[in-house]
């Protein structure tokens, strides 16, 4: 049985991934990780987890196949780089680094090794955003993020929310790009307000905004095709207008949020990749051009 590492026990791992771990123990052996001592007991009686470690070097010690890196965005870049050179193959959270140097050499070094580097773009496994994904003879794209209120400022709200949205609608498109563009207005107090970027390529336009003080918690997806026009809402809602005719198909109620949201369906296909020595399902190439995005918008 493949041994998979996870480091980094806070929010987003308990709330994303330790509940879809807990279901596959009888495919993998998880090594949760963490130098928090009650946390590593909480969680490791909570799912059921046997294996536990305090720091990474005794993670990287048992000599995993995988580990998922759920530490904070300034810590990424060391710790992949460690398990990169010790053979191992990792997922990690977006952004894998803010600087788009730290991006590129790391993508280089696991390509070098012949490894997997996948960061966590849940959102392209979604299954309604799969749906857009599939539609034919896109032309016009938008995704929208709002959030209720902001606070954070610009480096920071782009690479831990725009970057979602920027990411999604790169990956709607079906052409190369071919242009870019973008600005980014802060408040009085220096806090990320809002985050426009336009793209083109060949036959589409992509428009992705950002409004940090929106006054509602908002995701939106919406694809403009010669047939008609189809919006994601939350990933949880599909809208397809055409004609004097509009159809809305949702989940049922008791399908899981987290496969739902695509984080499910894409901790699987990273851990299919890695136990048959598959592609990566996050293609390296358009990762890396979601965070050169990201940091040219915040250039401007």
């Amino acid at each position: 049985m493949l041994k998979i590492g996870v480091i980094g026990l806070g929010n987003i791992a308990q709330k994303a991934y330790l509940p879809v771990f807990a279901g596959m123990q009888d495919q993998y052996e998880f090594h949760l990780t963490t130098r928090n001592p009650e946390k590593r007991e909480k969680l490791a009686a909570k799912y059921g987890f046997q294996n536990t470690h305090a720091n990474l070097d005794e993670l990287i010690a048992v000599h995993p196949a995988a580990v998922f890196v759920h530490t904070p965005t300034t810590t990424h870049a060391p710790i992949i780089r460690q398990l990169l050179e010790n053979g191992i193959n990792v997922y990690v959270d977006k952004p894998v680094a803010t600087d788009l140097q730290d991006v590129q050499a790391l993508y280089d070094l696991a390509a070098s090794r012949h490894l997997m580097l996948t960061c966590g773009f849940n959102r392209r496994f979604a299954p309604l955003n799969q749906q857009l994904k599939a539609l034919p003879d896109k032309q016009m794209i938008t995704v929208e993020k709002v959030r209720t209120t902001g606070g954070q400022d610009p480096e920071t709200a782009v690479f831990d929310l725009m970057i979602h949205a920027v990411d999604t609608g790169l990956f709607l498109l079906d052409e190369p790009l071919a242009a870019t563009d973008g600005r980014i207005l802060q408040t009085e107090t220096g806090a990320l307000g809002q985050g426009y970027l336009t793209a083109q390529t060949s036959r589409e336009q992509l428009q992705v905004v950002t409004n940090m003080y929106g006054g509602v918690n908002l995701e939106q997806a919406t694809v403009q095709t010669i047939h008609g026009r189809a919006t994601v809402n939350d990933l949880s809602t599909l809208t397809q207008y055409q004609t004097a005719q509009t159809q809305t198909t949702a989940f049922p109620d008791w399908e899981p949020t987290l496969e739902k949201r695509g984080f499910a369906p894409l901790i699987r296909a990273f851990l299919t990749a890695v136990t048959t020595h598959g592609v990566n399902p996050v293609d390296p190439t358009s990762a890396i051009t979601s965070h050169a995005v990201c940091r040219h918008l915040l250039s401007r």
